[in-house]
């Protein structure tokens, strides 16, 4: 499956291309798997400070997991222990970018969720049809919805099943970044090297921190925060920060 999913790499940034444009790029077994493998070894990957993900084709970003191979699992069970992609790309700890243009669905969809930042093209558009296919998404639209946009909104989305249009999707926050379909992959990775050119101490103590408000109380969050500030200092790179302000530079981090 290495020619259905690509790796691309330009400086400290790692692309991942999604390569089945005529299915819509739509994730077989095998895809998945191969974007877990990516996943855990760009993680590793100290030549790697930030992580795009992107879709081949003019048609879609990814339109999900493929129906077809859905119904090729042998048992529930065997279903239940499949590679979950949309996991596998929100358990890293780099920062990763998606960039979004025409159809964003299903697993697709929640592959975008799991991602840091997204930039999505005017015309593209966003949904979470699994209702209407009688089940629910296990890449964690039911999670991460209502802690992007609310329970109401969430709910709408998800007990509909209807798509949204790229300016709803921002109007609503679930995409961070709205431009021109021309310029998604270029403001995707504009954004990419801007956050491989920072630490990659402080951007990782920074994602780290935030997902863990997600899962804690304020007191024990507001404690990990200092844990991570006090692990930024411990790593050094605060002196280069401090040394290019007071020379009126870009900084340059080597961690």
């Amino acid at each position: 499956m290495q020619d259905e999913v690509l790796l691309e790499r330009d400086g400290f940034v790692a692309e991942i291309v999604l390569n089945r444009p005529g299915k819509l790029n739509a994730i077989t077994p095998p895809m998945a798997a191969e974007i877990e493998r990516l996943c855990r070894a760009l993680d590793r990957d100290d030549g790697v400070r930030a992580v795009l993900i992107r879709g081949a084709g003019e048609r879609a970003f990814c339109a999900g997991s493929d129906l077809n191979a859905l119904a090729e699992y042998p048992s529930a069970w065997a279903f239940r222990n499949r590679v979950e992609y949309a996991t596998a790309v929100r358990d890293m700890r780099k920062p990763v970018v998606a960039a979004l243009h025409g159809w964003v669905l299903g697993g697709g969809a929640e592959m975008a969720l799991s991602a840091d930042i997204r930039v999505m093209g005017r015309s593209a558009k966003m949904g979470f049809p699994e209702v209407q296919r009688g089940w629910v998404g296990g890449g964690g639209a039911s999670q991460m919805l209502p802690r992007l946009v609310g329970y109401g909104q969430a709910m709408k989305l998800l007990l509909t099943g209807d798509p949204i249009d790229a300016a709803e999707a921002h109007r609503l926050g679930i995409v961070e970044y709205l431009v021109d379909d021309a310029k998604v992959a270029d403001e995707a990775r504009a954004l990419a090297r801007k956050f491989a050119g920072y630490s990659p101490v402080a951007v990782e103590s920074v994602k780290a921190s935030v997902r863990a408000a997600l899962s804690s109380t304020l007191p024990a969050g507001i404690r990990y925060e200092n844990e991570m500030n006090t692990l930024c200092f411990s790593a050094g790179d605060h002196m280069e920060g401090i040394r290019a302000f007071r020379e009126k530079r870009d900084a340059e981090f080597k961690q």
